[in-house]
């Protein structure tokens, strides 16, 4: 099975092509561009430089959330729209779970936290399969960085962008309970998004891309604004 797959929920991003089992290209970037100005490009890129075309593609694969609003949103359209375009199978996976992926062999727990801003974080808790798909033990959260400390209660590895940028207060609050990974462990990389993707594929767990959302795990600061403020006491 040939498949795309892109991520656009933070502010890194990663487009990657599998075939098969074998990872045919992913190119993973930090820039200051936002995603709509680079999306596009990279996808062209990365097929041209395979000699691929669209139509070679067999499925889609898309980070859904939670994450940056506008980077989600720039991703899901785009994916969602070459999907139903073109009539291919589509997924669309938790960033939270694509982060873990890389560690779910580890004997370890594994917290995948991603920065929320707002001074809070997305933070979901993982248990290796010993079969290289992440099992998700714990509800998909948004909270304080200063609460996830206390739910962790054993030596767990701590990764992505919430974790760096909070690292200190999780170190004091947890000493020797937590454990970091290498740096490269904190990226969302596409080439795992696809490993998770086509193992759903396989299992028949296609999605419907018009009516997939995005997982925002909170509201967005458009649905705070409209939601009617509470009745007086």
């Amino acid at each position: 099975m040939k498949i795309l797959a892109a991520d656009t929920s933070t502010p890194s991003g990663s487009v990657a092509v599998m075939e098969g089992d074998r990872l045919l290209a992913e190119w993973t970037f930090h820039s200051g561009h936002t995603h709509n100005r680079r999306l596009l490009k990279t996808l062209d890129s990365v097929l041209r430089e395979l000699g691929w075309s669209l139509d070679g593609v067999e499925a889609f694969a898309v980070t859904a959330g939670p994450g940056s609003f506008t980077g989600l949103r720039i991703g899901l359209t785009t994916i969602k729209t070459l999907a139903w375009s073109t009539g291919k199978p589509y997924v669309g996976i938790s960033s939270l779970d694509v982060l873990a992926a890389p560690l779910a062999y580890s004997s370890h727990p594994v917290c995948a936290v991603l920065d929320a801003k707002k001074q809070q974080v997305y933070a979901a808790l993982y248990r290796g399969n010993q079969r290289g798909e992440p099992l998700r033990a714990s509800p998909y959260q948004v909270m304080g960085p200063g609460e996830l400390p206390g739910r962790l209660t054993e030596p767990t590895i701590l990764v992505g962008d919430g974790w760096l940028l909070y690292r200190d207060l999780f170190r004091q609050a947890m000493g020797e309970l937590a454990l970091e990974p290498p740096p490269a462990f904190h990226t969302i990389r596409a080439g795992f998004l696809a490993d998770l993707a086509q193992r759903r594929l396989l299992r028949g767990e296609a999605q419907d891309p018009v009516s997939s959302v995005p997982l925002y795990v909170r509201p967005s600061e458009a649905e705070l604004r409209l939601s009617p403020a509470p009745a007086p006491a």
